[in-house]
């Protein structure tokens, strides 16, 4: 499935098979939820932006694709980081004349590119983070979430203590299962901030004790207090149902990277997993 490919990817890089997954994730209907979809299209932009010089037959070879599905094409182009992706974007164009109206505001600056996209406006901006970092291991989408943090002792706004604790549960979950990533957190951790910094020391304490379920639950108390502190908190329940899919999605591609295939095959598949995810992760 995708997430094997994925996982197998990771370990042997083969940019040129990434087309056959993207025709199967549309096969499986997985760009039809943008708000579920962004690490995938994360990962997308994260292969396209680590093979700049085989980035244009990478794209060609994802089409014939639906005109609904292509938004993810547009995004993994825009986010991919490469120098001439606007550039990039004009040069098929013509492939996707539905989305002419997308590509025009990215290209025009009228839409975010990953670098720029609000975490605490929406989940999906998180996963597409990660989905970039699985792609190709670079480190500035980390750094992104890791500026995160800042939001994470929040005591006025639900989205931003919500996005601040997404970040630090999910910096955590998956340090504890890369070294790699664990050792740069620690080195960021001595140039940050001091109050970044305090919360990237319970980030690496949690991942090498593996007790990241304690994150969750201080995270989960500190949004119900500041929901029951004023009559905005209404509006915010919706936000962290949403960020039960981003937790979910996530996990699905840790579980699909470290070969736990009984994992991520349902996470691919089906959307009853995903509200399990979201009884999980609400406090009832």
């Amino acid at each position: 499935m995708i997430l094997g490919w994925i996982n197998r990817y990771r370990l042997r890089p083969q940019p040129m098979k990434l087309p056959a997954a993207v025709k199967a994730m549309s096969s499986l209907g997985v760009f039809r939820d943008l708000d579920a979809s962004g690490v995938y299209i994360g990962f997308m932009a994260g292969v396209i932006g680590a093979n700049p010089d085989k980035a244009d037959r990478l794209v060609a070879s994802m089409f014939p694709m639906p005109p609904e599905d292509q938004v993810a094409v547009v995004r993994a182009i825009a986010y991919s980081g490469l120098p001439g992706w606007k550039a990039m974007l004009g040069r098929f164009a013509e492939r996707m004349p539905a989305r002419a109206v997308l590509i025009d505001r990215l290209v025009q600056g009228k839409l975010p590119t990953l670098e720029k996209l609000p975490i605490d406006k929406s989940p999906a901006a998180l996963d597409t983070l990660w989905g970039y970092y699985f792609a190709n291991g670079r480190k500035e989408p980390v750094n992104r979430i890791i500026d995160a943090l800042e939001w994470a002792t929040e005591s006025n706004n639900v989205d931003k203590l919500t996005a601040g604790s997404m970040a630090k549960w999910t910096l955590a979950n998956n340090a504890l299962q890369n070294k790699d990533l664990l050792d740069h957190l620690k080195a960021e951790k001595s140039r940050r901030p001091k109050a970044i910094a305090a919360q990237l020391g319970e980030v690496i304490e949690a991942a090498e004790t593996y007790e990241t379920s304690q994150i969750r639950k201080r995270a989960l108390a500190a949004i119900e207090d500041l929901k029951r502190k004023g009559p905005e908190s209404a509006r915010n329940m919706s936000y962290w149902g949403m960020a039960g899919q981003t937790a979910l999605a996530l996990g699905c591609v840790v579980a699909g990277a470290m070969g736990h295939v009984e994992i991520a095959v349902p996470c691919v598949i089906g959307g009853a997993a995903s509200s399990a995810a979201i009884k999980l992760l609400t406090p009832q």
